[in-house]
């Protein structure tokens, strides 16, 4: 393992201006998000689709890093230029999604737990040859108003995420930890902001344990939200306030990024409040962001599936991209959203 190169790694991702394009939809995933737009999930179709995304011009300048589905790592350009080499050479760092998806967590109803530890070293490695040089896993921690997640979940979920870590920095990648309190359901802010709390607290506690180095590796947390069916949203301010506050007191200073993930929020919620964080007192990590949809929807309402789009398409990511940008600084406008 080398620190150093772990942490030259992390800290590009999340250099100033710069945040993550989630672009590691599995098959399942794009087949839906496709079919919004009445376009069939073809191997080739995804190829292209994620070529669109990757060559759009001066995305360099918002994206410091890729995550790539397995099929996608091993893709090419039309002029058969390696998706993770194309990428790179244009000083975007690509990464690679590993774990194999939430699962049932056993006599634990309503709970879950990611699962793909088994054989995830050679894989790793086999990742790190075709060219990755960050992971992400991720958690799904489901919540109610009361009972879940139970302590026991919320370990179980914590232990694997230190294991993924762990075996990613012994293959020398940087490990995107993601343990994601989802935004369904009915429970309030408050309700968010204790699980949410309990969640990281746990994590830590097993990222140290397991000798996890903090200064290379990245968190891709929720917010602190409401509920989509809580009668009660907060504000942007309060969304902001609470997130911090509850980062503040459970990732230490040594982690050099934390890099959002929108978890459902429309393109331009995530945005605000992603600016809203960074206009307020500096933090002692970059806060930034690791979209799917919040920079996505917009590119497949342009592209529809049609090469006469494409352009309207890199268009609409670059724009999404660049408002993000600004939002890293806490130069976001929802004004800016109009203009655009």
């Amino acid at each position: 393992m080398n620190i150093d190169e772990l942490k030259s790694v992390a800290n590009a991702i999340v250099a100033e201006q710069k945040g993550v394009l989630a672009a590691d939809e599995s098959n399942p995933t794009i087949q839906k998000r496709f079919a919004s737009i009445q376009v069939e999930s073809t191997e080739e179709n995804r190829r292209r689709y994620r070529e669109i995304l990757f060559t759009a011009y001066g995305i360099e300048a918002t994206v410091g890093g890729v995550i790539l589905y397995d099929e996608t790592l091993r893709q090419c350009s039309h002029e058969g230029v390696p998706f993770p080499q194309l990428l790179a050479e244009r000083g975007i760092i690509p990464g690679i999604k590993v774990d194999q998806g939430a699962k049932a967590l056993a006599l634990y109803p309503g709970e879950k737990v990611t699962e793909g530890l088994d054989g995830l070293r050679a894989r790793l490695a086999e990742y790190r040859q075709l060219g990755a040089q960050f992971a992400k896993w991720r958690a799904v921690i489901e919540i109610d108003e009361h009972d879940i997640p139970s302590p026991f979940g919320i370990r179980a979920n914590a232990h694997a995420l230190a294991r993924y870590a762990a075996l990613c920095q012994e293959a020398g990648l940087v490990p995107i930890v993601e343990p994601e309190v989802l935004m369904d359901g009915a429970h309030s802010i408050e309700r968010c902001e204790a699980v949410t709390e309990q969640v990281l607290q746990t994590v830590f506690a097993e990222l140290d344990a397991h000798r996890v180095v903090f200064e290379g590796m990245l968190l891709k947390p929720n917010m602190v939200i409401a509920g989509k069916l809580c009668p009660v949203q907060a504000s942007v301010l309060e969304v902001a306030a609470a997130t911090l506050r509850c980062l503040r007191r459970t990732v230490p200073a040594a982690v050099p990024g934390i890099v959002f993930l929108s978890g459902g929020q429309s393109a331009a919620d995530a945005t605000d409040h992603l600016n809203a964080m960074n206009a307020m007192e500096p933090q002692p990590w970059q806060v930034s962001f690791s979209y799917g949809r919040a920079l996505q929807a917009p590119v497949l309402e342009a592209w529809l599936g049609q090469e006469d789009n494409v352009v309207a398409a890199q268009r609409a990511l670059l724009n999404r991209c660049h408002l993000n940008g600004l939002a890293r600084a806490g130069k976001y406008a929802r004004s800016m959203e109009n203009a655009a």
